[in-house]
Formats: structure tokens, C-alpha cells, sequence
């Protein structure tokens, strides 16, 4: 073990040891960016790139658990990545379909595909209903893969099913616009019945959401890591967590 190795290893036990247990968020979502920048630096193909983010995922999830974290929101890929060149699309999705099954076989999480799944490939989108359907009794955290997902999409197909809903049951325009309010919106969002994010992660140093979670995010708290995603570190998100925990939530007040 080099003197790198331990001085990373007391430095995580010291974070470990300061977090206020009783101040931990109970739903984190990360935007896993700089996948393609990290490859990049390090002189890997991109496809690399994208596998070494994806490989980081299991490691997350298991600090997540460590800290009681009782939802995961990974924003794996976005509307705007569809227009991506045809040959790094096709590795992402393929590494992407991988590690969906991968937390899938572990049997340890309820894995919840999200998004916009109909603007997938059939085969893909098909694959990925079986493993919500699949993980739905697991035990665990509640994993949602937000896949083909937008935040301006997703508000745009709550309201959509709302005023399918609402048509099927006979009510009027007129009457609708009479009683729609936020919760009856939010009872449509690809998220109906979780909680909202408490803390958002973006990695790369990128500080904007890029749409991730625009209703959800309402009243979340804010991390910008300066790693790349594959080179996320457990002390990275473990600083994070104290950061959160330092906050005073307000909610407007």
C-alpha cells in the first residue's frame, strides 16, 4: 500500500467520523458528467470512457447505502445525447444497457427505468420495462435509471397524461382549468410517489442542472464536484454529504 493509499484512507475514516447521521439526504440524484473529457485526459477511447463511468455506479450505490440513502436518481442519458455521432451512440447505449442489468443481477436494488423510453430503440426500451418489472420487489435502495430522459420532456408528458386522464374520464377544459394545481401535476411525473431530491450531484465542474429534474429540484441543495465522473471518488461524495449536512434547508421560508 503506497503513502498515497493511507493518507486517502484516513483522510475518508475523518469525513466518515464528522457526518451528522441524523442529516443525511434521503434522495440524491447525480448527473454523471465528463465521461468523454475524462478518456480524453487519460488518452482512452471514449467508449472507455463511458464504461469506466458506468463501472463507477455500483461504487456509488454502495456509499449510498453506507450513508442511508433511500433513493438514487442516475441520470444515465439525456434527450440532447441522442444527437451524439451514430458510432459513439451505439456504445453508450450498449454499455448503458449493460450496467442497467448489471444492478439489475445483483438483486439488491429496485432499479426503476425513467424517461422518455419510447424514443429508445424497441429492444432496449422493451429490456428495460422487464427490469423494472423484474427489480420491483427488491429490497433496498429505489435506483432510478433516468434513460432518454429531459426535464422539459418530463414535464411535457405529465401534462400530457394528466389531460389523457381526465379526458378519459369526460371532464371539461374548462372544468379542468378550474382544479389542476402543482400536486396534480406532480402525481404524472415520471417520479410519482417518491420523494424529491434532497442533493444534487453534478461531477466535471459544470455548474447548471442541463435540465436535470426542473420540477423536482424545486428545493434541492446543489453540489458541483470538480472530478470527472469515472474519477469520483468515495471522499468526493463523502464531501458532499458533510456539505449538505452543513446547510440550513429553508424552502423559501
Amino acid at each position: 500500500m503506497s503513502v498515497r493509499d493511507l493518507v486517502y484512507g484516513v483522510y475518508e475514516k475523518r469525513l466518515t467520523a464528522k457526518l451528522d447521521r441524523s442529516r443525511m439526504p434521503r434522495h440524491v440524484g447525480v448527473v454523471m458528467d465528463g465521461n468523454r473529457r475524462w478518456a480524453k485526459s487519460v488518452g482512452e477511447q471514449i467508449a472507455t470512457g463511458h464504461q469506466r463511468g458506468a463501472d463507477k455506479i455500483h461504487d456509488l450505490l454502495g456509499w449510498c447505502e453506507e450513508a442511508g440513502v433511500e433513493v438514487v436518481t442516475l441520470w444515465l442519458f439525456s434527450t440532447d445525447n441522442f444527437n451524439r455521432p451514430a458510432e459513439e451512440l451505439a456504445d453508450l447505449l450498449r454499455i448503458i444497457e449493460g450496467s442497467v442489468r448489471s444492478l439489475a443481477d445483483t438483486g439488491r436494488w429496485r432499479v426503476r427505468p425513467l424517461g422518455a423510453l419510447d424514443l429508445l430503440p424497441g429492444d432496449f426500451a422493451r429490456t428495460l420495462k422487464e427490469i423494472g418489472a423484474r427489480t420491483a420487489d427488491n429490497p433496498g435502495l429505489v435506483v432510478n435509471a433516468a434513460i432518454g430522459y429531459g426535464g422539459r420532456q418530463e414535464i411535457a408528458d405529465a401534462v400530457r397524461s394528466l389531460l389523457q386522464e381526465h379526458a378519459e374520464r369526460g371532464t371539461s377544459i374548462e372544468d379542468l382549468a378550474q382544479v389542476i394545481d402543482v400536486e396534480h401535476i406532480a402525481q404524472h411525473l415520471y417520479t410519482r410517489g417518491l420523494p424529491d431530491p434532497d442533493l444534487l450531484i453534478r461531477t466535471s465542474g459544470e455548474q447548471r442542472l442541463s435540465g436535470f429534474m426542473l420540477w423536482q429540484s424545486a428545493h434541492s441543495e446543489f453540489y458541483f464536484c470538480e472530478a470527472f465522473w469515472p474519477a469520483f471518488r468515495k471522499i468526493d461524495f463523502l464531501r458532499a454529504l458533510r456539505d449538505y449536512s452543513l446547510r440550513q434547508r429553508r424552502y423559501g421560508a
